[in-house]
């Protein structure tokens, strides 16, 4: 099905928010559209939107099975905003999900078990939202592929990332069970990268209930949904495997003539398998097993 507006979808398709969990897809450019929302319906999302403009192409097989919307995340907060009224329409205890195009959802054991299987014992663990880390990919070959992207040679780096306390800005006190997460290529080219845009966690997973807002930050209104676990134990965490900031920094003149090779002596194959990610630490089973 496919909508001229967010606002037509939501006036007319009002039902499907009743059902969860909901992948959100925001389209940014033309690439890795197609493999982005295949990657997600293989996840187990009972529906996924994919909110892109008009120019781009979606597969044949593909759009029968989602709900395209259009839509331009071009301006500033346009992605944030769209998520708040998508929120303030759903049901309440519906569990939400977003992502860019040419990223990928990945979380302990998905190989063998659904997003819902996950969701449903994280909820028995009493968690309404799931802390995600975005792990930069990035090709392993800049001249074979000048944009950055290949899902062929994909590498990541195996160590290198950090956390800091976050610190609440009325107490000047650090936050309960919240951290700022940073490493990948946001911060290797950090001098290229907004301040603002320079951390790699997002509050991906998240159940929707009134009056709950999405900040431009990737954090909510609540604090308790950007805390990493429970008081009583870890959690689970996933991660989104990301080629957003690789593809930024060749897309923009003031740092693509600098980067000639992304490859350090950190890099390694991405071997796109969850089993690689649990043993480097970029994400936690919790109690699940």
């Amino acid at each position: 099905m496919e909508y001229g507006s967010l606002n037509a979808f939501l006036k007319q398709e009002a039902g499907l928010l009743n059902k969860g969990p909901i992948a959100i897809i925001f389209v940014e450019d033309d690439v890795e559209i197609a493999t982005s929302v295949r990657h997600h319906l293989q996840c187990g999302f009972k529906t996924v939107l994919v909110m892109m403009p008009d120019a781009f192409d979606l597969p044949k097989d593909v759009l029968p099975k989602v709900y395209r919307i259009s839509f331009d995340c071009g301006p500033r907060n346009a992605v944030p905003e769209a998520i708040n009224q998508i929120i303030a329409k759903s049901a309440q205890g519906i569990w939400l999900y977003y992502c860019f195009n040419a990223e990928y959802l990945f979380y302990p054991f998905c190989e063998t078990r659904t997003v819902g299987e996950m969701l449903t014992f994280h909820t028995e663990e009493r968690r309404d939202a799931m802390l995600s880390y975005v792990i930069d990919l990035y090709s392993g070959d800049l001249e074979k592929n000048p944009n950055a992207v290949s899902l062929d040679q994909a590498c990541l780096d195996k160590s290198g990332y950090y956390a800091q306390s976050r610190t609440d800005v009325e107490t000047g006190h650090p936050r309960e069970r919240q951290l700022d997460f940073f490493g990948g290529l946001r911060w290797r080219y950090e001098e290229h990268i907004p301040k603002t845009s320079r951390k790699i966690d997002r509050i991906a997973l998240f159940k929707a209930k009134p009056g709950l807002e999405l900040n431009a930050d990737h954090t909510f209104n609540d604090q308790e949904y950007n805390t990493y676990s429970c008081p009583w134990h870890h959690n689970l965490t996933a991660a989104i495997c990301s080629f957003r900031t690789a593809k930024a920094l060749k897309r923009n003149p003031g740092s693509t003539f600098d980067i000639h090779t992304f490859r350090c002596h950190n890099s390694t194959p991405f071997e796109w398998h969850s089993r690689q990610l649990l043993d480097l630490g970029l994400m936690e089973p919790g109690q699940w097993f």
